[in-house]
């Protein structure tokens, strides 16, 4: 596991209205990265959020309707953590932002932190997020939706822009990736890519620390749609490597399970 490294830094689809469908538009006409830095549109990915631990941000997560955030289980998020909503500078006094308090925290009891497989959490919130132009939930896959090799997606978020910078950026980044074939992804890190595991990347961009449990997002009849949920990257974010996710389709019981049930 030495080649590997965690990202973080320290009534269900159909219930959701109007989800996938940014108020703004984000603009993908280049290939953006995170790992050596671009700069996302403001609000234009309005599910992503901030989780904030004493006010510093650790990892991301996604809004899937007004009362739950999915994120990564290697997060190891607290109760006392905030989720900040509307988020994009994370320096910036004047943001329309939404700081939310976490009600309940379910973490996939089939995680393994050994292959880093069930890499998800679900977030509760103790206050439902409002609805507003930068503020709005990703629409979630069905279990039976197939995101072929190839596809084009882009996963975002506030990790590192190279994997020994100090700190995170201010400003949330984006980058346009291909997803890849398992077997594929196994001949970079035959060990850890099973089948609850997606890949993308490869193509000059990359994850990196802090872009935990972050959105990869693809576009699915118009929409944009939760395929993975940022897990783990190369041990210094390299660009010509993929960047593990967890593959949504494959907790998507999981999902159903807490949503029926909370």
């Amino acid at each position: 596991m030495a080649f590997l490294q965690l990202l973080s830094c320290l009534a269900f689809v159909a219930a959701v209205s109007g989800c996938g469908v940014p108020a703004i538009e984000p603009v993908l006409n280049n290939i953006l990265r995170i790992a050596n830095g671009k700069d996302a549109v403001p609000g234009s990915w309005p599910w992503q959020v901030s989780l904030q631990r004493y006010g510093a941000h650790f990892c991301g997560g996604s809004l899937i309707s007004n009362k739950w955030v999915v994120t990564a289980t290697h997060c190891n998020v607290r109760i006392t953590d905030k989720v900040v909503a509307g988020r994009h500078n994370l320096m910036s006094l004047t943001e329309r932002i939404q700081v939310l308090r976490i009600a309940k925290i379910f973490n996939n009891r089939n995680f393994d932190p050994v292959t880093i497989t069930n890499d998800i959490t679900l977030l509760k919130l103790a206050t439902p997020a409002r609805f507003q132009k930068n503020v709005s939930p990703v629409c979630l896959p069905s279990a039976n939706d197939d995101f072929p090799e190839g596809t084009s997606c882009v996963t975002t978020g506030w990790g590192k822009t190279r994997y020994n910078a100090y700190g995170p950026p201010n400003l949330l980044q984006q980058a346009k990736v291909p997803l890849l074939s398992n077997s594929k992804c196994k001949s970079y890190f035959p060990t850890v890519v099973k089948d609850a595991t997606i890949c993308a990347g490869a193509n000059g961009a990359s994850s990196c620390m802090g872009d935990s449990g972050g959105p990869l997002v693809c576009k699915k009849n118009g929409a944009w749609t939760l395929v993975g949920i940022a897990s783990w990257a190369s041990a210094q974010c390299l660009t010509y490597t993929p960047s593990g996710y967890t593959r949504v389709t494959k907790v998507i019981p999981f999902i159903k399970e807490i949503l029926a049930h909370n």
